[in-house]
């Protein structure tokens, strides 16, 4: 691969204050060798690699070039600072050839990436002494005691140990976009396990229970306090509830398949009884991610001004990677987002094992996945959480490394994508040499 200076139209103005740059001063365009299944060309990658982290531009390049990527970005923090910044691709999934750009500060649907923010936002309120960990849940909200939920602690919800990943009558976009209709469905439900015995991925139910807890809180509701007390002090590009005036930011994600990668070796079957959770109606992991049903348009407008903390969020990758670098260490001058207990709440395994959702075997600490065969990240210490589909925010206390990957082509992979896992073993490649 060689280098050459950076001078296309894909670099954009970023609006955020993270305005560090890697300490390299490799401002390169990264062309690859190979040509893109897509376009037949090369793909053009904007951004910066500080000296030791080339390997992961190239691996970034061979995203594209071997694992059908059409637009994407990856940030990495190490003490701090960007180490490597780069985008390349379009900013639609579904553009053409030669379509709009991905440029610097290009914002795209996160996922369930969107659940290491609303865990900082519980954790954070713990900290200051706002929020009792070891209280019930309906000590902030009394409704939320029906059904045999009054043992339900707060940490329960974080560790997805609550007992209700599903509902019993699944709400329409429309309705999921109501705070105060979501909350009475969670408050209503009947526990699917006595709460705090076991644990199960509460893949949109999870958002909805923390934003309540956020608002009797604090009176603020949740995108408005993210906004308040995470994103602006940060600089962060991230919003959960998009305004209209951030629209243009933003690019159109879609589903894409998986090409076989020379580079990942032979592709491995889910095992049976996963396959069959995800393909039965009546399986929890089926009602779980239908909690939400019709399938809502994660492109409309109004889903993405909707307020989800468990599924919507909406961030550029070097957002997420200052997200998770702040959570860790300090950033441009200000001291990290968590105090040393905190760190160590966030981190500490609160659930483990056969997930009753997911079917496979789960790491989670308050809120955050943990590093496991499920997820894989840099290494024991790690935590942050995955996006359904490619999406991946972490921090590495050890390493004092954080990292954000954004996509705006979505796979059928749940908790590890071949494109973040990729970058992952560059990145730990690189942490080594």
């Amino acid at each position: 691969m060689s280098a050459t200076t950076d001078t296309g139209s894909g670099t954009g103005t970023p609006t955020s204050t993270d305005t560090g740059t890697p300490t390299s001063t490799d401002t390169s365009t990264a062309t690859g060798t190979a040509t893109t299944a897509d376009t037949g060309t090369p793909p053009v990658v904007h951004g910066t690699v500080a000296a030791g982290f080339e390997g992961v531009r190239d691996a970034f390049v061979r995203n594209f070039t071997e694992r059908g990527e059409r637009g994407a970005a990856l940030t990495v923090h190490r003490d701090g600072r960007p180490v490597v910044d780069l985008w390349a691709g379009t900013r639609d999934m579904d553009a053409a050839p030669g379509g709009e750009p991905w440029r610097q500060d290009t914002a795209q649907i996160v996922r369930s990436a969107t659940k290491g923010v609303a865990a900082a936002a519980l954790l954070l309120l713990h900290q200051r002494g706002q929020l009792d960990l070891d209280a019930p849940v309906a000590a902030y909200w009394p409704a939320y005691k029906a059904e045999g939920k009054e043992r339900t602690l707060v940490r329960h919800v974080l560790a997805h140990r609550a007992g209700i990943p599903a509902l019993d009558r699944p709400l329409t976009p429309a309705e999921a976009a109501d705070p105060e209709l979501t909350a009475a469905a969670v408050a209503a439900q009947r526990p699917f396990w006595e709460p705090g015995t076991d644990h199960g991925y509460h893949a949109h139910t999870y958002g909805w229970l923390i934003a309540e807890l956020v608002r009797r809180v604090t009176g603020v509701p949740f995108g408005t306090w993210v906004d308040q007390e995470i994103a602006r002090p940060l600089g962060l590009d991230l919003w959960v509830g998009l305004a209209p005036e951030r629209a243009e930011r933003v690019g159109r994600i879609g589903a894409t398949e998986a090409p076989v990668s020379p580079s990942d070796g032979p592709r491995l079957r889910p095992r049976r009884g996963v396959s069959e959770a995800y393909a039965d109606p009546g399986s929890l992991t089926r009602r779980a991610f239908a909690a939400i049903s019709p399938v809502p348009d994660e492109n409309d407008p109004a889903y993405r001004a909707a307020v989800l903390p468990a599924s919507n969020g909406i961030m550029t990758a070097r957002a997420l990677s200052r997200f998770h670098a702040a959570l860790i260490g300090p950033v441009d001058g200000a001291p990290p987002l968590f105090a040393p207990a905190t760190l160590d709440l966030a981190r500490a395994e609160a659930s483990a094992g056969p997930d009753r959702v997911l079917v496979i075997t789960t790491r989670f600490g308050a809120g955050f996945m943990l590093h496991g065969s499920a997820s894989p990240l840099l290494g024991p210490g790690s935590f942050g959480h995955p996006g359904r589909g490619g999406p991946l925010g972490f921090a590495d206390p050890q390493s004092g490394t954080a990292f954000g990957y954004v996509t705006n082509g979505l796979r059928k992979s749940v908790t590890s994508d071949a494109r973040a896992q990729a970058l992952v073993r560059a990145v730990r490649s690189a942490l080594a040499g």
